[in-house]
């Protein structure tokens, strides 16, 4: 279901990227993630796969520019908030842009490619002080080990360069449903339950690498490992 949407969305945004203006198709291409995610999110909640609450991304919403620090135990997360947030750009895996399904409406979107770390950084600073939020998953990947793999430098980084605040927002589920290693063919117990809170909100740091520690030291000291998730 997920995938027809993407497509058929493929096909609208493809002609769209190319007459719109950019900043009418970032608004755009923004506005519909958030509506048809949130679509998505209802629908898998109907036909009972999971409970979500995210409810607490609504503050956010008008809030000013912000990194948007994320843990990543599954494939879901970037929808979660996407769904609740319509003025955020991601850093989006380079891949993934020249995918089918999810390319033409990253682009349209004004998403930021992933393979060139000062380029990914110039534009993620221009997307913050032009008022945008700013999606970022400190890990890089999804959680590996569960329930959180290594930090990366770039959250901290484009943070130092852009003079914004870091919020922080924990996400919390009881199955390991779509992270790494999880079998595309395997079926999760049901319902699973989601659950998005906000965090602490950070300064800008002054020393980026050091600053990596303490957000990282900070997830860990919030996250629960699963006892089961099945």
């Amino acid at each position: 279901m997920l995938g027809a949407g993407c497509l058929l969305w493929t096909v609208l945004a493809l002609p769209l990227g190319l007459v719109l203006p950019s900043g009418w198709g970032k608004w755009l291409g923004r506005w519909m993630a958030t509506l048809g995610f949130r679509a998505y999110i209802w629908l898998l909640d109907v036909i009972g796969l999971g409970r979500f609450d995210l409810t607490a991304l609504d503050a956010l919403r008008g809030a000013g520019p912000l990194i948007l620090a994320v843990n990543h135990p599954g494939l879901l997360d970037a929808l979660m908030v996407l769904s609740r947030l319509p003025n955020v750009t991601c850093i989006f895996k380079a891949s993934l842009m020249r995918n089918p399904l999810w390319g033409a409406g990253a682009r349209l979107a004004g998403y930021i490619r992933n393979d060139l770390f000062l380029g990914a950084v110039n534009l993620a600073v221009d997307e913050l002080h032009s008022g945008s939020q700013l999606l970022l998953f400190p890990e890089g990947t999804r959680s590996d080990p569960m329930p959180l793999g290594e930090f990366q430098i770039g959250a901290a980084y484009v943070s130092y360069r852009s003079g914004i605040p870091i919020q922080t927002l924990i996400i919390e589920q009881d199955s390991r449903f779509l992270g790494k290693g999880w079998p595309w063919l395997k079926r999760p117990d049901m319902p699973m339950h989601f659950r998005i809170r906000l965090g602490q909100r950070f300064d800008p740091p002054t020393n980026p690498k050091a600053f990596t520690v303490t957000l990282s030291d900070y997830f860990r000291s919030e996250i629960t490992p699963l006892s089961g998730g099945a």
